[in-house]
């Protein structure tokens, strides 16, 4: 039997026990939720594959100059340092790199200039590796360029067109034949011929140029005219890029990662398609 205010004693205490069992379960069951690893969503990616379209720069990689591009002097090493470091011994224009709109021109964009935008853009590849094969001073014509329009469609706006010569691969096989260099001091290889590249400028939406050789021009060129029509215009152009015949001829984006360098006319890269 329940003495006075017994029954409400229990029913106070049956009450807090209650309220605190419950506040414990819930702050037990929030510890766990918030100590349990929740796993990491996968970052959306609107591309299958990464194909490098870089060359390893080395002090053998072929060079316009016939000198080598590039050549590292070691500052620091880590046996006595305890960090390694080089200094580097640059061209500017070797192994896989961009031309800027200022190498052709008294004034124009410099490296740093370039637009960020500009440098991730829809990528055009235009073989002509079979016309390559059998003339090593072949020209990429506008006939080539509507041929591939009538099979792909018409050139994404703001996109870089690439030439895909086959001689990427002739780069570390075969530097001789890369660079094409006979008894006279001519150079042989192939490249845009300047009427591509004005009606690239006037009739199409392009923001670069790109090529598997060491030059916009092809080797035999003593003028350079692709470069003067298109790099004046606020444009880039791209040399020695490596495995075209890796990326497909539309639907691909470039990313071309450029160093900011501070008034210089051109620059080694690292090239992407996302395919």
């Amino acid at each position: 039997m329940c003495v006075a205010g017994c029954m409400e004693a229990v029913r106070a205490g049956m009450s807090r026990r209650g309220f605190f069992g419950r506040a414990g379960a819930a702050a037990a069951g929030f510890a766990a939720v918030a100590v349990a690893p929740v796993p990491a969503a996968a970052a959306p990616r609107s591309f299958e594959r990464v194909i490098d379209l870089t060359h390893t720069l080395t002090p053998e990689f072929p060079s316009f100059f016939g000198i080598p591009g590039i050549e590292l002097e070691p500052r620091a090493e880590f046996a006595k340092d305890g960090y390694n470091m080089y200094v580097w011994k640059l061209i500017e224009h070797s192994g896989t790199h961009l031309d800027t709109p200022i190498h052709f021109a008294e004034t124009g964009a410099s490296v740093e200039a370039i637009l960020a935008d500009t440098l991730v853009v829809p990528f055009a590849v235009v073989d002509v590796a079979d016309k390559a094969e059998n003339d090593a001073d072949y020209l990429l014509s506008r006939d080539d360029l509507v041929a591939w329009e009538g099979k792909h469609g018409r050139l994404p706006q703001g996109c870089c067109v690439a030439m895909h010569a086959g001689w990427g691969k002739l780069a570390l096989s075969d530097p001789a034949r890369f660079i094409g260099r006979d008894v006279d001091g001519t150079l042989h290889f192939p490249g845009f011929a300047p009427d591509a590249a004005t009606w690239l400028l006037k009739e199409r939406a392009v923001v670069g140029l790109a090529v598997d050789t060491l030059s916009l021009d092809h080797g035999p060129s003593t003028d350079f005219k692709t470069h003067k029509v298109w790099l004046p215009s606020g444009r880039w152009g791209l040399e020695n890029v490596a495995n075209l015949d890796q990326a497909p001829p539309v639907g691909a984006t470039l990313v071309v990662g450029l160093p900011k360098v501070k008034d210089a006319t051109g620059a080694p890269v690292r090239l992407f398609a996302l395919a």
